[in-house]
């Protein structure tokens, strides 16, 4: 039997994460690869491992350095150390990751018992590059005593997990439906007191680096959060003996979750768990079954699950004890926030934030429950909420991710997502240029100042880029790649977006070109981006609108909105593009961020708000589901297309914190940022933002006479506050005015602020502001 069982410390172990490159571990390996004698390889094998030794002296520090294909769980005497430990593979096609973790809290002066749980995907996925054998490393010496994996560890092949007999999950994803039969568990056998001399002993497989797992690569990304087991929200509701008819628990909000139960029984009895998004997506993704033993007996079912409620089956007449569950993600903080005058923008944001965060874990995920995949179109949308919702432990995740990207990079230079991918390897170009570009690889570096990584990514990106190339007229070579797709819905101008999404890409790549230095590149991309500009404007710009003179169909938003935010339509052009916005509306919820964007842009910051509000209303007024739906369609009865939890529809969350209270960083890792707020109807609004220099807070008051904004800037940055309308005629610092009516009060002010284009602006240092304009 499974029985997680927590000491006071909780999860306290200390995850070592490297800051430094995304390479193989310039390490001693002392450790051999181990498995069961008893393995076949198969899909969906769970192997028990145990080590037992005796320790004089408990250190300060143990760090153990754990690879596992593909996941594990860690007992050290009894208590549970690491929940599902390991990332799916690979780094690279050929290469395989590790955790280092601390485990010294754990140990104990005199016998030590290790336990580990491995379980074997075994198969090919959107989200994992399957090696083809099961195996388990753990390297770690503490005082002369060696802990590593090697023929003293004893091992078994879990017999109460099996197949799982019926629907299967889709093959998008590598992780299998878990069958847990109680009937032949060898009881708890992660305690020290279990007796397991009647197991085998370990087969060695390989000293590191050796085949199949090849070079080892360290975690990037911290170990889950854990919550522990919690009840239901409708925990009264659950009957004590079942009636046989499903059991419907409510969950908080849409959450990745373990199913736990405790119940009282005979043997033989057939419990199913899934969630109400077995099917999210119109495919069958994962779920659980447990069959039962006699007495009383708890279970929870490792496989991680998906939704807003978890739905036990339970044979008529079993007594229920408990059910609970487990909630684990992605560990960081929700610590971002946005509140406004208009209920509305508050539910989008909330929503979209949710959304993001049950797309996170391994990587960042189209969907959590059909594909689980770092679709990069996806990621450049997901990554830039993640700025504004959470704390800087995010982060992490989008670098993993641009460092695969590019360590997946196809021998002709080709890019491919998602990755890392068994059974996938087709491009999307669009997707591709728009990862490598402004929004994606560059964003990236402007929010957290991380320059070792763009050094890192740059000659895979230019490596792409030399795979293009330009017709006669200047404007881009159509590229079809592995899938033509640009956008979900209809009346798309696939040139006009490609073009687009190129110059956003050589954008992209010349800043990091300036930031590394080079400055040779630099300028060829500047210069290639001056003439594309012209190119770009001379074929597709019509007078009225861009389109490609071979397109037939309606004027396509989304490609008017990608001209506008790349910088390719000049002003001029605006009230021709405005008109435009205002009658057509093709864009599916991922490209409906760049439209909504391009009106921000355009000044146009009403219209902004009106018509995401207009086309988010169904989605946001949904009470049924905490998350965002992938596509528009909303019959009758209620959502009909796509999954129900997708966080590329979630750009609004980005728009109201960087346009409507005005959040941007300026120069990387925000070193200067600017306040540059866009209330559109708005009478209030604030928001915070945890960014790499500290916490950054912003609120206004929009009256028809007035316009007043408090702005906390922190230490070691600056900010450039724009205000939306009206010359300052009052400024505060830390409570004190320094300045009134065009003149500034005491010295003090002169090395506190600054105006640089008139007193519509102001450049000021760190401290708690407070401005105010009469209109």
């Amino acid at each position: 039997m499974i029985n997680l069982k927590f000491s006071e410390r909780g999860f306290l172990l200390v995850v070592l994460l490297f800051s430094s490159l995304f390479l193989p571990a310039e390490k001693n390996w002392t450790a051999r690869w181990i498995t069961s004698p008893q393995v076949k390889n198969e899909a969906n094998t769970w192997i028990c491992f145990r080590k037992e030794a005796n320790i004089a002296t408990v250190p300060g520090k143990a760090v153990a350095s754990i690879a596992a294909d593909t996941k594990y769980w860690l007992w050290i005497n009894g208590e549970m150390a690491v929940f599902e430990g390991g990332l799916k593979r690979g780094p690279s096609p050929e290469n395989t990751y590790y955790d280092e973790v601390d485990i010294a809290p754990f140990l104990r002066k005199g016998h030590n018992t290790i336990a580990i749980l491995l379980w074997y995907f075994g198969k090919e996925g959107f989200s994992h590059k399957s090696s083809g054998k099961a195996g388990l490393l753990f390297d770690c010496q503490i005082s002369g005593v060696s802990l590593n994996s090697d023929e003293s560890w004893k091992t078994l092949v879990h017999p109460s997990y099996g197949p799982f007999e019926g629907i299967q999950p889709n093959v998008r994803l590598p992780e299998s439906n878990v069958c847990f039969d109680a009937r032949k568990d060898p009881g708890d056998w992660m305690l020290g007191s279990f007796d397991c001399s009647s197991w085998q002993t370990a087969m060695t497989m390989g000293l590191p680096p050796c085949q199949p797992w090849n070079q080892l690569v360290l975690r990037p990304i911290p170990q889950w959060k854990n919550s522990g087991l919690k009840d239901y929200e409708n925990n009264d509701e659950i009957p004590s003996v079942s009636t046989g008819e499903p059991i419907i628990c409510k969950l908080p909000a849409n959450l990745q979750v373990t199913p736990w139960l405790k119940l009282e029984t005979t043997d033989g009895q057939v419990v199913d768990m899934c969630t109400d998004h077995l099917n999210g997506g119109g495919e069958p993704n994962v779920q659980a079954r447990y069959i039962t033993k006699n007495g009383i007996q708890e279970y929870e079912s490792l496989g991680w699950m998906n939704g807003e409620k978890i739905i036990y089956t339970i044979p008529r007449g079993v007594k229920i004890l408990a059910l609970k569950y487990r909630e684990t993600g992605y560990n960081t903080e929700f610590f971002g926030s946005f509140s406004c005058s208009d209920e509305f923008f508050n539910r989008l944001w909330t929503k979209a934030c949710r959304t993001l965060y049950v797309t996170m874990r391994d990587n960042y995920m189209d969907c959590p429950d059909r594909e689980r995949a770092q679709w990069w179109g996806d990621e450049v949308i997901e990554s830039g909420e993640a700025f504004y919702a959470f704390d800087c432990q995010s982060h992490a995740l989008q670098k993993k991710g641009m460092l695969e990207l590019i360590n997946w990079q196809k021998p002709d230079g080709t890019l491919f997502a998602p990755i890392p991918a068994g059974n996938w390897d087709k491009e999307l170009p669009g997707q591709m240029l728009a990862s490598i570009g402004y929004y994606g690889f560059w964003n990236y570096y402007l929010n957290t100042g991380d320059l070792q990584t763009m050094a890192q990514v740059y000659d895979g990106v230019k490596r792409y880029l030399s795979g293009w190339s330009t017709n006669p007229d200047g404007t881009l070579v159509y590229r079809k790649g592995g899938w033509d797709w640009g956008d979900w819905g209809e009346q798309i101008d696939m040139s006009v977006l490609l073009n687009a999404w190129y110059y956003l890409s050589l954008k992209g790549v010349s800043e990091m070109a300036t930031a590394l230095g080079k400055a040779g590149d630099a300028t060829l991309f500047q210069e290639q981006m001056a003439n594309f500009k012209k190119a770009f404007n001379q074929q597709f710009w019509t007078g009225e609108a861009y389109r490609d003179p071979n397109y037939l169909g309606q004027t396509d938003d989304r490609a008017q909105a990608l001209a506008v935010v790349a910088g390719l339509a000049d002003e001029p052009k605006y009230p021709a593009l405005f008109k435009i916005f205002t009658t057509n509306e093709f864009a599916s919820p991922y490209m409906e961020k760049y439209v909504v964007e391009a009106l921000f842009r355009m000044g146009k910051d009403h219209y902004a708000l009106e018509r995401l509000k207009k086309r988010f209303g169904p989605m946001i007024d949904d009470r049924e589901h905490s998350t965002l739906w992938e596509i528009w369609e909303n019959g009758a009865d209620g959502f009909t297309g796509g999954t129900t939890n997708h966080a590329w529809s979630g750009g609004g969350l980005t728009l109201l914190s960087q346009y409507v209270c005005g959040i941007a960083p300026i120069e990387p890792g925000y070193k200067k940022f600017q306040v540059a707020p866009q209330p559109g109807t708005l009478v209030s609004a604030s928001a915070k933002v945890g960014s790499v220099q500290g916490v950054i807070e912003v609120a206004f008051s929009n009256q028809p006479e007035s316009f007043e904004m408090n702005v906390t800037v922190p230490e070691n940055t600056s900010a450039l506050v724009k205000l939306p309308s009206g010359d300052i005629t009052v400024v505060k610092y830390n409570g004190k005015i320094i300045w009134k009516n065009g003149a500034l009060i005491k010295k003090i002010g002169t090395n506190l602020i600054s105006f640089p284009a008139g007193k519509s602006q102001a450049e000021v240092i760190s401290g708690k502001w407070s401005f105010k304009t009469i209109r």
